[in-house]
């Protein structure tokens, strides 16, 4: 996929809402820089009120002091509707990948933020492959339990 400034424009972004709206048990993303728009931020507040595990793996260091601080604000009401957002530090994350029920999954050059879905020309490849996809669960899932720090609500 694709995302320009001329006829994909929101290709990258409809392709994770559509998978986040069909999920069945489980969302899993990393971003580095995070500040989803509305509808992707609805969509997330929707999943995990629906009962499906939402689990976002996030900078918990900054490059940026502005990108890092305008996302927190968003952080509250994801919180609320119980999404779990754990905090990467060891070092500087990069990751721009997601894993959905084990069998969708995005590695990428694009964050969740402005910048990546509005201006920036970005490139994410989709897999729909069991193996691939449960391969990158576990490894965001270790990179949750053994690195990230989860935010309390």
């Amino acid at each position: 996929m694709l995302r320009d400034n001329l006829r994909q424009r929101t290709l990258i972004e409809r392709a994770y809402r559509k998978a986040i709206g069909e999920a069945r048990s489980e969302i899993i993303i990393a971003n580095a820089y995070f500040l989803p728009g509305a509808r992707l931020r609805k969509g997330l507040i929707h999943a995990a009120q629906r009962g499906i595990r939402v689990r976002l793996l996030l900078q918990g260091r900054y490059e940026y002091f502005m990108q890092y601080h305008a996302a927190r604000p968003v952080y509250g009401a994801l919180l609320a509707a119980g999404v779990e957002i754990h905090e990467y530090a060891p070092s500087f994350l990069h990751a721009k990948v997601a894993v959905i029920d084990s069998q969708w999954a995005t590695v990428g050059s694009s964050n969740l933020d402005p910048l990546s879905l509005l201006l920036a020309r970005e490139a994410n490849v989709v897999i729909d492959d069991a193996v691939f996809a449960a391969d990158l669960r576990e490894r965001l899932d270790v990179a949750m339990r053994t690195h990230g720090r989860q935010l309390d609500p």
